[in-house]
C-alpha cells in the first residue's frame, strides 16, 4: 500500500523573506517599545546589498529606522567578508507615510474595529507536546537548531530551509519520519561531505530524538541535495516581507487565511486574530474536547465583532463543534481590543516571532493554556 504522507517546510532567519520579516518586525518593536499605540504596516525588500523599508506609520516614536534595520542585519550574521549582503555596507533607503485617515476611522480607540476584512485560521493537534502538527514542529526545530550552529560555526552561513515528510496511517495516526531535507548556506571552504556529516549529526540527529524519532528510521535523508550553497541569502534571492504565511503558521496542514503577520501591529486582524485563533483551538485540545481542532474567524473592516466564528474538529471532538462554537462565544472577547488586552499584544514581543516562528512556542502568550481548565467544566466532559 502506498505510504500516507505529509510535508511541511522552513526557512532559518538568514532566508531572504526572513530577512525582511525580521527588519519589519524589529521595527514595529522599536515603535511599540517607546509608543505601544503605535500603528505600523511596514514592509522590507532585501537583495544585493540593498535594503527598501516601505509602509505606513503613525507613531510618536522616535526611531532611526534604517539603524534598526543594520542591526536587525548583523544579528542576523550577515557580517563575514564577500557576503553581498553586509551590515556594514547595505544600502539602506526607507519610504515611510502615515496611516491612512480613511483606515484610521475604523480602528481608532473609540470604535476599536477591525483594520481589514477577511479570514484567519488557528489549528492545534496532539501530535507534539506544544500541540502543534508534527511536519512543521519538525521542520521549524530543524530550522531554528540550524540557526544555533551557524553562530558557533564559522564555515557556515545564516541563509538555510528545512523539509520533513511524515508517514500517517489511515486514521491519520503518526507512523513515522519519511524524509528530512536540510539546505544551509557555507563558506566555500567548508567540504561538501564533512559538511553533511556535520548536519546529520549535530541538527537532524538531536532533532528527531528530542521527538522521539531515531535517525536511522528515517527512509530519506538529504543535505545540500544540489551540492554547494555558497551564494545565498539577499545577494543570491530578493526577499520580501510576508512571503513565507505557510512557513509561519501551521506547513499547510492547518488552513490559511492569506494575510502576512510581519511588520504589522495588533490591530490588524490578519496577525491578533490568527493569534487568537491559535490561542483557542490550542486550548480546546489541551482541554480534552478534541484531538484536533481548528478555528476560523473574520472580519469587516471598521466592525469590532467578528462576522463569523467556525470550529472544525474534524470528527475527533468529545463534544460537538456547535457547542465548542458556543463555549468559545462564552469565554473570549474576540473584538481586536480584547484580542489585544487579552494577549498584551502592545508590547514590543514580535521580532522573535519573525525569526524563531509564530506558534508552538511556550513563552508566547497565544500559547498558554490557562483557558483549557474553564473550557473543560463549561463543556462537562
Amino acid at each position: 500500500m502506498e505510504k500516507i504522507l505529509f510535508t511541511s517546510e522552513c526557512v532559518t532567519c538568514g532566508h531572504p523573506d526572513k530577512v525582511a520579516d525580521c527588519i519589519s518586525d524589529a521595527i514595529l518593536d522599536a515603535c511599540l517599545a517607546q509608543d505601544p499605540n503605535s500603528r505600523v504596516a511596514c514592509e522590507t525588500m532585501v537583495t544585493t546589498n540593498f535594503c527598501l523599508i516601505c509602509g505606513e506609520i503613525t507613531t510618536t516614536a522616535q526611531v532611526d529606522y534604517a539603524a534598526v534595520a543594520r542591526e536587525t542585519i548583523r544579528r542576523i550574521g550577515y557580517v563575514y567578508p564577500d557576503a553581498g549582503f553586509d551590515a556594514d555596507s547595505v544600502e539602506i533607503q526607507c519610504r515611510i507615510h502615515t496611516q491612512s485617515a480613511d483606515i484610521a476611522l475604523g480602528t481608532n480607540d473609540e470604535v476599536g474595529g477591525a483594520g481589514d476584512q477577511g479570514m484567519m485560521f488557528g489549528g492545534a493537534c496532539t501530535q507534539t507536546p506544544e500541540l502543534m502538527p508534527l511536519p512543521v514542529a519538525l521542520s521549524r526545530a530543524l530550522a531554528n537548531r540550524l540557526t544555533e550552529c551557524v553562530r558557533s560555526n564559522d564555515l557556515l552561513r545564516p541563509d538555510g530551509k528545512t523539509q520533513v515528510s511524515v508517514e500517517f496511517d489511515e486514521n491519520g495516526e503518526v507512523v513515522g519520519v519519511d524524509t528530512v531535507v536540510v539546505s544551509i548556506m557555507h563558506s566555500a571552504d567548508f567540504e561538501m561531505e564533512e559538511l553533511r556529516r556535520y548536519i546529520r549529526e549535530g541538527v537532524i540527529a538531536p532533532v528527531l530524538k528530542n521527538y522521539g524519532f531515531d535517525i536511522a528510521d528515517v527512509s530519506h535523508i538529504h543535505i545540500n541535495p544540489t551540492g554547494n550553497f555558497v551564494i545565498g541569502g539577499p545577494d543570491g534571492d530578493t526577499g520580501l516581507t510576508g512571503r513565507k504565511i505557510i512557513v509561519d503558521t501551521y506547513g499547510g496542514y492547518f488552513s490559511h487565511g492569506g494575510g502576512a503577520f510581519s511588520g504589522k501591529d495588533p490591530t490588524k486582524v490578519d496577525r491578533s486574530a490568527a493569534y487568537m485563533a491559535r490561542y483557542m483551538a490550542k486550548n480546546l485540545v489541551a482541554a480534552g474536547l478534541a484531538s484536533r481542532v481548528q478555528v476560523q474567524l473574520a472580519y469587516a473592516i471598521g466592525v469590532a465583532q467578528p462576522v463569523s466564528l467556525r470550529v472544525d474538529s474534524f470528527g475527533t471532538g468529545r463534544i460537538s463543534d456547535e457547542q465548542m462554537t458556543t463555549l468559545l462565544r462564552k469565554t473570549c472577547d474576540m473584538t481586536p481590543a480584547g484580542i489585544i488586552r487579552r494577549l498584551q499584544l502592545r508590547r514590543p514581543i514580535y521580532a522573535p516571532t519573525a525569526a524563531e516562528g509564530h506558534f508552538g512556542v511556550a513563552d508566547r502568550p497565544w500559547e498558554q493554556t490557562d483557558l483549557a481548565p474553564v473550557l473543560k467544566e463549561l463543556s462537562g466532559v
